[in-house]
């Protein structure tokens, strides 16, 4: 089974920065950083009341990124990211409400699993790419290594505990897609609108990811 909404989004990077945003206006501004960076996707979470209006802004000021709607947990999340924007959508988890919200959109999506038998149900709906989360308390690397035994034709995408340090590991694993994060955003850098040091950072992460 694979219908349009499973695809695969069509960003190039191995990284994919997980953001809460305080101001709908550092929404734009971060967008070019992290493009600038060589970071071409971003998912903005649905943890803040700004989050649609920053979905907006970057969808219609910065259409070359690829813009994800993170922190999708309700049927009802769905329309009101699709009418934002967003040209795929990733939950920490996995319900039948929402892929059967997210099946009738035909949008990329990206359920989230932490055990073997939520990815084998996952699986079954015909993901073949999933968010394991929270990778760090599911196991990190020792739970994607022992998953890709019996489980080899999924692929996913660590978050939760994932670094710079850790990053080049996780990206190594040959079930790894890509893995998300929020180092790549400080709260004190979007505070005080640093976007150098946010380029400085995507710049390190893309590096880290071309050499694995």
């Amino acid at each position: 089974m694979q219908d349009q909404h499973l695809s695969h989004p069509a960003f190039t990077s191995r990284v994919v920065p997980v953001i809460v945003l305080a101001d709908a206006k550092q929404a734009v501004p971060l967008a070019h950083a992290l493009l600038e960076g060589g970071i071409d996707v971003m998912e903005i979470t649905l943890r803040s009341d700004v989050a649609l209006d920053a979905i907006e802004a970057v969808a219609k000021a910065v259409p070359e990124m690829h813009l994800g709607a993170g922190t999708v947990t309700r049927a009802s999340d769905v329309p009101r990211v699709i009418d934002a924007g967003a040209r795929f959508a990733l939950s920490p988890g996995c319900t039948d409400a929402l892929v059967d919200a997210m099946r009738a959109t035909g949008l990329p999506f990206i359920p989230g699993v932490m055990t073997p038998g939520e990815v084998m149900r996952a699986r079954d709906q015909g993901f073949t790419l999933m968010k394991l989360f929270p990778a760090q308390q599911a196991g990190g690397l020792g739970m994607l290594k022992a998953l890709g035994a019996p489980i080899p034709d999924v692929r996913f995408c660590p978050t939760g505990g994932v670094s710079p340090e850790n990053l080049r590991d996780f990206l190594a694993l040959p079930n790894v897609a890509m893995a998300g994060g929020s180092w790549l955003t400080p709260a004190d850098a979007l505070r005080d609108g640093d976007w150098a040091r946010v380029t400085k950072l995507a710049r390190e992460a893309t590096t880290i990811a071309n050499t694995n």
